[in-house]
């Protein structure tokens, strides 16, 4: 299997899992508040205000963004929802990125790979990732407004980015992902201290 056409493939396919899981979360997303703090966040976020201590402000600009879309006040909690949801999606799509990182540095590099390991190294991230879609409590979270699924998304990042950088650190700039690593830790304070 060609470099350039094992690379198209997992670009492709990472996001044909991400499309699968933001449409199935997109039809099962709550159209309005749910039972616990989501209310709150609902709240807080549309009108910019404090949230329970220690807050998420990252997590109520964002909510601020989703709200705008609302073309009336009933929709903002429907808005909100979609916001988890597609953080949700963008979760699956760097746990399958991540996968195949892992599994390529089992099997080997790009260049010695063969034509059925690049499929099966493809194959398995993405049943992997699209299991860890379909899970029971992070489909919860993907479809109502808590900060654990944008929570999610940010540990998928400094998982990859974590794994981007394993791969560069010996290059003259490969040192460019422990910096964004620090910058995404800084983000995710305001968001949730999960992912630190």
């Amino acid at each position: 299997m060609a470099h350039l056409n094992y690379k198209k493939w997992n670009t492709l396919l990472g996001w044909f899992s991400f499309l699968i899981a933001l449409i199935t979360y997109s039809l099962t997303v709550e159209p309005t508040v749910s039972f616990w703090d989501a209310g709150e966040y609902i709240l807080t976020s549309a009108k910019l205000q404090v949230g329970h201590p220690p807050g998420a402000p990252l997590f109520q600009m964002m909510g601020a963004f989703f709200s705008m879309f609302a073309f009336e006040p009933s929709q903002v909690g429907f808005m909100m929802n979609m916001m988890s949801a597609i953080a949700s999606a963008f979760t699956i799509l760097f746990m399958f990125w991540s996968i195949t990182i892992l599994l390529r540095n089992i099997v080997g590099s790009s260049e010695t790979l063969t034509s059925s390991q690049g499929q099966a190294i493809l194959g398995s991230a993405l049943v992997g990732s699209l299991a860890f879609a379909f899970t029971d409590s992070f489909w919860f979270n993907a479809v109502e407004t808590e900060v654990y699924a944008m929570a999610t998304l940010i540990m998928s990042i400094l998982f990859y980015l974590g794994l981007r950088w394993e791969q560069d650190m010996h290059e003259p700039r490969g040192h460019k992902w422990l910096i964004l690593i620090a910058f995404v830790i800084g983000l995710s304070f305001g968001v949730h201290f999960m992912g630190l």
